[in-house]
C-alpha cells in the first residue's frame, strides 16, 4: 500500500495503523526538529496533492481485511507534512468512519485551523492531536520556521476556536527544545495561551529522533518533569511525558516474538518496516514493538543487508541507534 501503513504502537493512541496522505513531504512550516527532514519547498494552499481517491481505494482495501483492521486500536491520520493541506482530508475522515469502524485520529501542526473548511473536515474525528511549539512570535520562527506570510496570532486564534467548537478530544502536542523555546518567558506565554483553549491533556515532547537540524537539542529529562508539572498547575490537565522506561524491553527478548518467517514473508516483513522507516526514523527496539520479531538482536541481523547495500542507512542520536531511509 502507497498510503497505509503499520500498525505501529504508539504511545499516545495504542495500535495506530497510519494514513500517510502525501507521498512526499507537503508542509507549510520547516521545524528544525522535523524526524521527516527539512521542508525543502514549504507551501502555504491546501490542494489535492494527492489523489483522494487512490486513499479512500486503499481504505477500501484494508476494511476488506478484517484480520489486519481488528488488530488496531485506531486509525490515525498523518502525513509527510502537515495532513490538512490536503483538500480531501474531510472526505477521507468521513469514509474511514463510515467503513472502519474505529476511532479516527488526526495529527496536526495546527496553523491551518483558522479556515473554517479546515475546522469542518475534523469535526468528524474522534481525536484531534494538534501542535503549539511556542506563543512567542521569536520563539516560534525559530523553531518552526513558517512558511512566509504565516501569522502566529491567527494560528493561536485558530486552534482556540477550534477547541471549543470540536466536541471530539483534543491532546495537545507541545515540542521543547533546549535554549529555543524553553526559556520561562515562552513557558509562560505558552500557559496564557492554553487557559483560553478547551483542551484534554497536553503531550509535552523534545527532541528524540534524528533531527532536520543537528543543533536540535533534546531538554533532559528533569528539565522536561519540572515544566510538565507547572503546566499541570496552572492548566489543571494531564499532561503525558515522551520517555520510555530503559528496562521495557530486554535485549534479545520479545514476549510476544512470532515464529521465523518463510522468505515470501520475509520480503513482505522487509518491505513494510522500509514503509516504517521512511515514515520517521526508528530504533531496533521500535521495530520489534510493532513486528515482535524476537528482539532488537534479531532487527539488527533482518536489517544489516539493507545497511550494507545502502537501502538504510543507520544514524546514532541521543545514545540510540536509528533505521532510515538512505538519503
Amino acid at each position: 500500500m502507497n498510503f497505509i501503513f503499520g500498525p505501529v504502537n504508539s504511545r499516545r493512541l495504542g495500535r495506530s495503523l497510519g494514513i500517510d496522505l502525501f507521498s512526499s513531504k507537503v508542509c507549510n512550516l520547516n521545524c528544525i526538529y522535523c524526524e521527516v527532514g527539512r521542508t525543502l519547498s514549504p507551501v502555504s494552499r491546501r490542494g489535492a496533492y494527492s489523489s483522494t481517491q487512490a486513499i479512500i481505494e486503499e481504505i477500501d482495501e484494508l476494511c476488506a481485511d478484517p484480520k489486519r483492521l481488528g488488530a488496531v486500536d485506531v486509525l490515525t491520520v498523518t502525513a509527510k507534512g502537515e495532513p490538512t493541506l490536503h483538500s480531501g482530508l474531510g472526505q477521507i475522515i468521513r469514509h474511514l468512519k463510515e467503513k472502519a469502524g474505529k476511532p479516527v485520529a488526526v495529527l496536526t501542526n495546527g496553523t491551518t485551523l483558522m479556515d473554517e473548511d479546515v475546522r469542518q473536515a475534523l469535526m468528524a474525528a474522534d481525536i484531534v492531536v494538534p501542535s503549539l511549539d511556542a506563543a512567542r512570535l521569536e520563539s516560534f520562527c525559530k523553531v518552526d520556521r513558517p512558511v512566509e506570510g504565516m501569522d502566529l496570532e491567527a494560528v493561536i486564534s485558530g486552534l482556540t476556536l477550534f477547541s471549543h467548537a470540536y466536541a471530539g478530544k483534543i491532546w495537545l502536542e507541545i515540542l521543547l527544545v533546549q535554549e529555543m523555546n524553553d526559556a520561562p518567558e515562552d513557558i509562560e506565554a505558552l500557559i496564557a495561551v492554553l487557559r483560553r483553549m478547551r483542551l484534554d491533556r497536553i503531550q509535552l515532547n523534545t527532541v528524540v529522533r534524528p533531527p532536520a537540524e543537528e543543533y536540535a537539542r533534546s531538554l533532559s529529562q528533569d528539565r522536561l518533569a519540572a515544566i510538565a508539572a507547572l503546566l499541570h498547575k496552572e492548566l489543571a490537565l494531564p499532561v503525558d511525558l515522551p520517555f520510555v522506561a530503559a528496562d521495557e524491553m530486554v535485549a534479545g527478548q520479545s514476549a510476544n516474538a512470532l515464529p521465523v518467517p518463510d522468505s515470501a514473508s520475509v520480503a513482505a516483513l522487509i518491505d513494510e518496516v522500509k514503509q516504517m522507516v521512511q515514515r520517521r526514523p526508528c530504533t531496533a527496539i521500535d521495530i520489534d514493538r510493532t513486528f515482535h520479531l524476537g528482539g532488537p538482536e534479531k532487527v539488527e541481523q533482518l536489517l544489516e543487508p539493507l545497511v550494507r547495500s545502502g537501502i538504510l542507512q543507520q544514524q546514532e542520536h541521543g545514545g540510540s541507534r536509528y533505521y532510515q531511509q538512505a538519503s
